[in-house]
């Protein structure tokens, strides 16, 4: 055990939040509603800009994105489109359109999203469900380690953060789902699928599963 709200996945290293902790729907989504997420706020832009730098580098205005979990202020999606480029936005509380993932994505970004995942093994299958062969999938989340006063830091304290994952969490997600990673720091991850198109993968939204474990370890 990690302290009384989280124990450590011994498969993976990732810090997993007890279930009795879990927050309900309606107090998540109100929990969601208090970020101060103006897309025009340019604090926002610049905590975001990893992740929009890295696709305005890697990608065209060609190709397809996917903003999946993009909350109530897209700033990523609306900084790439004022640049021509074309985004799909997927959240399930703020915009829930499934018709949204009847596509193949040559990226998919998900900014301050993974760590909410109640069960990220579906999650990731569903991305990648969606992702094309050599598609990039860019994702912002603070990486745990043990320099980091666990009980006290910040990240800990957020209530809907129930998957906290460490480099040693992506190391294992990497190897698990055949990804290439490119680019790995504790704030930034950005990996590559070599995922076929068209394989079949179980479909989940954000917070539809709530067993975290399913397949990266046991409690």
């Amino acid at each position: 055990m990690a302290d009384e709200y989280y124990f450590i996945c011994e498969t993976c290293g990732a810090y997993v939040m007890d279930k009795k902790y879990y927050l309900g729907s309606s107090e998540e989504k109100n929990r969601y509603k208090e970020h101060n997420n103006d897309v025009n706020d340019t604090g926002y832009q610049n905590f975001t800009s990893p992740i929009t730098d890295s696709i305005l580098k890697n990608h065209t205005k060609e190709q397809l994105g996917l903003d999946y979990g993009c909350g109530t202020g897209p700033v990523i999606s609306k900084q790439l489109e004022a640049k021509g480029y074309k985004v799909k936005l997927y959240d399930p509380y703020f915009y829930p359109n499934q018709g949204n993932l009847n596509h193949q994505f040559d990226y998919i970004f998900s900014c301050e999203v993974f760590e909410h995942f109640y069960n990220p093994k579906q999650e990731i299958e569903k991305l990648l469900s969606l992702l094309k062969p050599e598609g990039n999938l860019f994702i912002m989340t603070h990486l745990y380690n043990t320099e980091i006063d666990f009980k006290n830091w910040y990240y800990r304290k957020d209530p809907t953060h129930v998957f906290i994952y460490t480099k040693e969490t992506i190391a294992f997600i990497g190897k698990k789902f055949d990804l290439r990673i490119e680019i790995l720091t504790d704030r930034l991850i950005i990996a590559k699928s070599r995922v076929g198109k068209g394989e079949s993968h179980p479909q989940a939204s954000l917070r539809t599963v709530r067993e975290p474990l399913d397949s990266y370890g046991s409690s």
